[in-house]
């Protein structure tokens, strides 16, 4: 079984310090422009990747499909890799009381909150690393939420032949135009599916548009209207959907980014190294390229090398002029 290859990655980001380039990132990116065209690529488009949480969105769509209805700020973190700040277990806690469950009934793996002011609270507090805590509770919140709906059972449901898993693979060829290359195990224990960085900008960008139906719109506007349920203070996601009217963006794990507009434009991407440094940077300059106004998007987006812990220099998108 084959993935990624160092061929189907080309230059798409750089930092320097002082002024003298200091490390390139390669990757790959796919620009969807109005019409669903390929309007811009950098690398092999057809890469398959696994997206990791970016398919959040994806996995949302499976479960109000099959049930799952929800306010938007609900449904947003049900499509987050939240923080862990107190509005984010709050409303994990709730989508759980709504279905006669609590942090119980969650079967993802424990963690402390990525926010680090909330992490230290909870560590100063004495309170272990749990599954609430830990950035993936909105979605298998939405999860065991969706399986008390329809009747399945609570044990077993991060297994591929579950019915709520097995809802969710259905849904990845009718999105994303094509069947899973592969699953695997995400970090959470939900399965990760394998598809083609093509695929994934086609899987948002039919959410954005409505191709998808009223549930795919449903999710769009959750996440663009309620971007700080998405991530939190301090994360890039949530600062670029919110000076992005429309905007419905979702990071993934090793180096993931996509992100959709109502008119169809879209963008995915993915960065060979995976270690997420320039992704922001660069998915603001794939937005660019397709004629979106980002000029909105706070400056602090763009990472800086730093010495002696002031700004010494900044990592610049390639390929894109």
């Amino acid at each position: 079984m084959t993935g990624v290859s160092p061929a189907q990655f080309a230059p798409v980001a750089v930092i320097d310090r002082n002024g003298v380039d200091e490390s390139i990132h390669f990757g790959a990116v796919v620009c969807l422009d109005e019409r669903g065209d390929v309007a811009h690529a950098i690398g092999d488009p057809g890469i398959l990747v696994y997206p990791r949480s970016s398919t959040k969105p994806l996995q949302a769509l499976a479960m109000v499909r099959a049930g799952l209805d929800l306010p938007p700020e609900q449904l947003a973190l049900v499509c987050a890799s939240h923080n862990g700040e107190k509005v984010h277990l709050d409303t994990a806690r709730t989508i759980l009381a709504g279905a006669g469950l609590d942090e119980s009934s969650l079967g993802n793996t424990p963690g402390w909150p990525l926010h680090e002011a909330s992490q230290h609270g909870a560590i100063h507090d004495g309170v272990p690393k749990s599954p609430l805590q830990m950035n993936c509770s909105g979605k298998h919140s939405g999860m065991v939420a969706t399986c008390v709906l329809n009747g399945w059972p609570l044990e077993g449901y991060l297994d591929p032949g579950h019915p709520l898993q097995q809802a969710i693979t259905d849904t990845v060829p009718d999105v994303a135009g094509e069947e899973a290359f592969a699953v695997g195990v995400d970090g959470c224990g939900a399965p990760a599916h394998v598809i083609s960085l093509l695929g994934l900008a086609r899987a948002m960008r039919a959410m954005a548009t409505g191709t998808a139906g009223e549930s795919g719109l449903r999710i769009h506007r959750a996440m663009s209207n309620h971007s700080h349920m998405v991530g939190g203070t301090g994360r890039d996601v949530t600062a670029i959907c919110t000076n992005v009217p429309g905007l419905m963006a979702k990071d993934g794990a090793e180096a993931v980014y996509v992100a959709a507009l109502p008119d169809g434009r879209a963008v995915a991407l993915k960065l060979s190294d995976g270690s997420g440094r320039g992704t922001a940077t660069v998915l603001v300059a794939a937005l660019a390229r397709l004629g979106v106004d980002v000029s909105a998007v706070p400056s602090t987006v763009t990472e800086t090398a730093l010495g002696h812990g002031r700004p010494v220099g900044r990592i610049r998108a390639l390929g894109f002029d």
